[in-house]
């Protein structure tokens, strides 16, 4: 058997892989063999049938199948020994005058090779990073919103600005019949707040759907419908008023602090909005190094530039998934997945050039974490060893999740390793700023 590869430029290349009887008769005569002791054909004891008739039956097919085994085993090993990093898979190259009535074969693939490139992680555009602050306005908020949390239900004779209603939405043409409560307050407009103030149980009053919330996920809510009909719903809803209460805040005394830490930590006012802050900046911090990665990916990818083997890739999409596509069809999905393929590249390359990698013990020890912080939501602070090694076990038998653990701590050692080597803008602002700067 021979091998030989020939570059066509530097992202093609065609391997040549010629076969002769020598390489795979033996083999054949194996399986030959084989099927002859196991062989049940009328008129002949098993193990005695005469091999000329087995060959007759089986030879060739057993022949084609040792011939792709070792056509399959011969090319993976070459593109391994040779350390060739291809995109993709060979694509074998079909010839006209190709035919299995011969002792000798000669196969020829297409081969989609990595190209050669260098990072720049000092670029001169700097990439702005955020430091989301919690305001003071923020935390006031929060702690009104525990003070109502923990409040005291008051009930009201009629409706006031700040009150609470539960009533039944109704719209027979759309299926609505849903009974919801919500604060005065949070309609939008004063128009719709004035037809709710000074309502009381048994009226019956009409609203639109157009507008009546700031927030499309509050209509959803309250209206018992999809995300998507909540988005562009117009219609005329009768709201009838069951129940009106108001809330009584609750006193920030020590026995609040008490209820919503138990530790004892926190014993005056002013430690409550120190926790708050420390909070919400650890949930925004999150936000923010989700915006940054996702910042330094775009950058990565607008900024290293090298070239694809882009016919061949849409050739070898055509036939990668489940479905065959047509050319037009591979043409429209590289275009869909080309940014991504191209910071795939890059990633690897950074990991490559500067050993960043994931061992299973500390996927395991993430893994761990992940699930100790969900136990903890449950009231179990201190699981045991072994409780959690098993756990951890099984989730990380199950391969998608396995996959998405994996994905997720790549991501943070990444960011790390960027923030220790790139340079970036700084930026504080305020979490509505921030998401006005980064989503708008």
């Amino acid at each position: 058997m021979n091998i030989t590869k020939e570059n066509i430029d530097a992202l093609n290349a065609v391997v040549k892989v010629d076969i002769v009887a020598e390489d795979y008769k033996d083999k054949v005569t194996e399986v030959l063999n084989d099927y002859r002791k196991k062989a049940n054909i009328p008129g002949f004891r098993k193990g005695h049938v005469p091999m000329g008739m087995v060959k007759k039956q089986y030879g060739k097919s057993v022949m084609i199948d040792e011939v792709n085994k070792l056509l399959q085993e011969s090319l993976n090993k070459f593109l391994v020994e040779e350390k060739l990093d291809i995109l993709g898979n060979p694509l074998p190259i079909v010839k006209d005058d190709f035919s299995w009535d011969t002792d000798q074969f000669s196969f020829e693939f297409e081969l989609g090779l990595a190209p050669e490139f260098d990072v720049d992680l000092k670029g001169k555009n700097k990439i702005k990073e955020y430091k989301i602050v919690a305001t003071d306005e923020l935390i006031d908020k929060e702690v009104e919103n525990i003070q109502t949390r923990y409040g005291k239900l008051i009930a009201q004779e009629v409706a006031e600005e700040h009150s609470n209603v539960t009533g039944t939405f109704v719209n027979e043409e759309k299926g609505i019949n849903k009974k919801s409560t919500f604060l005065v307050n949070d309609l939008k407009g004063k128009k719709n707040e004035k037809k709710l103030i000074g309502a009381k149980a048994g009226d019956v009053i009409e609203l639109d759907t157009k507008k009546l919330f700031e927030e499309d996920f509050k209509l959803q809510q309250v209206l018992g419908v999809s995300n998507e009909d909540a988005k562009d719903l117009d219609v005329k809803v009768t709201f009838t008023v069951e129940e009106v209460n108001k809330t009584e805040l609750a006193e920030l005394d020590q026995d609040l602090f008490d209820k919503l830490f138990a530790d004892g930590s926190v014993k005056t006012v002013t430690e409550l909005k120190d926790k708050i802050k420390e909070d919400a900046e650890k949930q925004f911090q999150q936000q923010a190094d989700q915006q940054l990665l996702n910042a330094v990916t775009e950058h990565l990818i607008e900024n290293t530039k090298f070239d694809l083997p882009e016919t061949f890739l849409q050739k070898w999409l055509q036939t990668a998934g489940e479905k065959e596509l047509t050319l037009d069809e591979a043409k429209e999905e590289y275009t869909k997945s080309e940014k991504g393929l191209r910071y795939q590249l890059i990633e690897g390359k950074i990991m490559k050039d500067n050993g960043i990698n994931l061992e299973y013990a500390e996927l395991l020890d993430y893994a761990k974490g992940f699930i100790k912080a969900q136990m903890a939501q449950f009231g179990n602070m201190n699981p045991e060893e072994e409780e959690l090694n098993n756990i951890a076990g099984r989730v990380l038998s199950n391969q998608e999740e396995a996959q998405r653990l994996q994905t997720q701590l790549l991501s943070q050692k990444l960011l790390g390793f960027f923030k220790e080597n790139m340079k970036f803008k700084s930026k504080e602002v305020s979490y509505e700023d921030f998401i006005k700067e980064v989503y708008k």
